[in-house]
């Protein structure tokens, strides 16, 4: 069987993104209408500069008590994130993930444009499932015996 790769994998969601001089305000109030985890920070070319993400909300301007309608996204943001291209596993993305401690990976072609983000949520529910399939597989084995 072939690995997911999270080009196929992520969610269907689109980009949601703001430049460098927006508010944690705005990415907030961005991200919720959007029902999203993270919003990637772009400059006035166009290239994308960082992320910002539901746990940098809390970490970087929530626990420190900063004004989110004063402050910038460009304070608080994860500059130039680590991105993957559409050809990576689901499995090597979620080890990047887990070894440097985030849980949204920008997908990046070739050409360089950014094509989704990937979070750690994308690859739970065909994994979910499997493990749902052999609970209950182990589950009729036990009642069996």
């Amino acid at each position: 069987m072939t690995e997911r790769l999270v080009s196929k994998s992520m969610s269907a969601r689109q980009i949601v993104n703001l430049l460098l001089d927006a508010s944690v305000w705005d990415a907030a109030c961005i991200m919720t209408k959007a029902n999203c985890g993270s919003v990637l920070i772009f400059d006035t070319t166009g290239q994308m500069r960082g992320i910002v993400t539901e746990r940098d909300l809390m970490t970087r301007v929530l626990a420190k008590a900063l004004d989110p309608k004063t402050t910038l996204v460009s304070q608080v943001m994860t500059a130039n994130p680590h991105c993957v291209g559409p050809n990576t596993t689901v499995s090597e993305a979620i080890l990047i993930m887990i070894e440097r401690g985030f849980r949204h990976l920008p997908i990046k072609s070739i050409d360089g444009k950014i094509i989704g983000i990937f979070s750690a949520s994308d690859a739970l529910p065909k994994e979910i499932d499997a493990a749902m399939t052999m609970a209950q597989f182990h589950q009729q084995l036990n009642e069996s015996a």
